[in-house]
């Protein structure tokens, strides 16, 4: 079968577990290798936008959110917000934002976005920031790391057996072909990441 569907995904792990007990928890073992992935992975194929209201100081987090990248306000012209520390933006707001006011810093607490000053009206912020890989089951059958990098969810999902497999011999192996992938999807990603910038060339002189 395909390597490229969850149904795929988990007979291929079964058949290089070459274990017919593993069957039910295989899924088990894709949902933890998946928690690795969006404690591991910051690629440009898990960035997203969101936008909101802003009235108050504190807003909840989109449901997928792993890390923030970058937020504005969309006003005329669009201002960007600078990220402090959790401490810093308490300083802030004891000494130069003691007033509501147009959000020029933002900051996390806990699972929730902070802007300092707090807004003294609503505008629109946006929110760019990376999200959770969707996760695979029955009913989201593929995702876009599934069909980009098939080989991670392999590897990744056998590592997950190692409780059960405690020994193997192809442990070893399997968790350097893992951070192999790791490795080459992060360079894919640096590497697109300038693809679009422009090369100088300087002419030579004489």
């Amino acid at each position: 079968m395909a390597l490229d569907t969850f149904a795929g995904l988990k007979t291929t792990i079964a058949d290089y577990l070459n274990r017919d007990d593993l069957t039910s928890v295989i899924p088990s073992f894709i949902t933890l290798a998946e928690a690795k992935f969006n404690r591991k992975l910051r690629v440009r194929q898990m960035v997203k936008r969101a936008t909101a209201t802003l009235d108050t100081a504190f807003f909840a987090f989109p449901a997928d959110f792993l890390q923030a990248k970058e937020f504005q306000l969309n006003t005329s012209p669009i201002t960007y917000l600078e990220f402090v520390t959790e401490k810093q933006a308490d300083l802030d707001r004891q000494s130069q934002y003691i007033s509501t006011g147009k959000p020029v810093k933002y900051t996390i607490v806990g699972t929730q976005l902070e802007v300092i000053p707090t807004p003294d009206t609503e505008y629109t912020g946006e929110l760019t920031y990376y999200g959770k890989i969707s996760a695979l089951s029955d009913s989201n059958t593929s995702n876009w790391l599934l069909a980009y990098a098939p080989d991670l969810y392999l590897y990744g999902s056998l590592l997950e057996a190692t409780p059960y497999l405690k020994d193997d011999e192809r442990l070893g192996t399997w968790g350097q072909l893992y951070a192999g992938v790791i490795s080459d999807i992060e360079v894919a990603d640096q590497r697109a990441s300038v693809s679009s910038t422009p090369i100088v060339r300087a002419r030579s002189l004489g």
